[in-house]
């Protein structure tokens, strides 16, 4: 596979002079869905692929190797780039080299770091980021630790939501310093926060979920966001049309009259079901 290609393509939107944004995936199907419909990019989050590999809540429970596992099939599955929310790179500086390699033979296109405490600690009533000079080692060691350049790095932070806009402010100004592609700025709800942190950086900007305020693609645009995350609709969709399903069927509803199932040659195209056809009558038959 040639990973190399989707980190160039990446590479491209952060460099470009619109904001797009990513399909949030979780699995093979999602991954071709997203191609499918013509997404420049996919994002896979950390809280995501928690419910989809253990149905377990975002509490870091995923080990990185889990992660990194479903990132490689659904990386697989598609050609468009996708990022990946590596969390806290499951440990100290070390455990963040350690994540950037697993993520990066997964294909993984870009991925970010952040510096949240993650876990929380014993006795920790609120969750809290590590100091400046932690955060910095590990944007650092993400950078060292890449074999491929063309990886995409990105240094996270949520402190604005934790500590406020002046540390975010000193966060963004460090992390801007230490070789990282851009920036990954969690928990910016006004226009007038994100003004001021792109003020304070020359790297493009990458958004979490954005607020009704910040839904303008000219304005993000205009103000270093290349990326801009609308939450993961698709998994949350995906569970409910699971469960109103399966209550149809427990209920006694004939297959027949269940609603909502996808045309047939959907399913055809997005298991690319032609392309085994063609190669059991080229390998499968004498």
């Amino acid at each position: 596979m040639n990973w190399t290609s989707r980190r160039q393509a990446f590479r491209a939107i952060l460099e470009g002079g619109v904001c797009v944004y990513p399909a949030s995936v979780f699995d093979a199907l999602s991954a071709r869905t997203a191609e499918d419909i013509g997404f420049e990019c996919g994002m896979f989050a950390g809280s995501i692929g928690s419910l989809a590999v253990l149905g377990a809540p975002d509490l870091i429970v995923l080990t990185l190797a889990e992660f990194a596992g479903q990132a490689l099939r659904i990386n697989r599955a598609c050609q468009i780039p996708v990022a990946a929310d590596a969390d806290h790179g499951y440990g100290n500086a070390l455990n963040v080299m350690r994540t950037v390699e697993e993520l990066e033979i997964a294909g993984i296109a870009a991925l970010t770091i952040e510096d949240t405490l993650l876990p929380r600690p014993f006795g920790d009533a609120k969750t809290r980021p590590v100091s400046i000079e932690e955060g910095v080692g590990k944007m650092k060691a993400a950078v060292a630790a890449r074999s491929d350049t063309s990886l995409v790095i990105l240094a996270r932070t949520g402190a604005i939501a934790m500590t406020g806009l002046d540390d975010t402010l000193e966060r963004v100004r460090a992390y801007s310093t230490t070789g990282v592609d851009a920036l990954f700025l969690a928990g910016v709800k006004a226009r007038a926060e994100l003004e001021t942190l792109h003020a304070a950086t020359r790297l493009p900007i990458m958004l979490g979920a954005i607020t009704p305020e910040l839904q303008d693609k000219d304005f993000l645009a205009a103000h270093g966001v290349r990326v801009a995350l609308q939450g993961h609709l698709p998994f949350m969709a995906a569970a409910e049309a699971t469960r109103a399903t399966m209550q149809a069927l427990r209920d006694g509803v004939a297959p027949k009259d269940i609603k909502g199932l996808p045309a047939e040659a959907f399913i055809k195209r997005i298991s690319r079901e032609a392309d085994y056809v063609h190669a059991t009558q080229a390998f499968l038959k004498g």
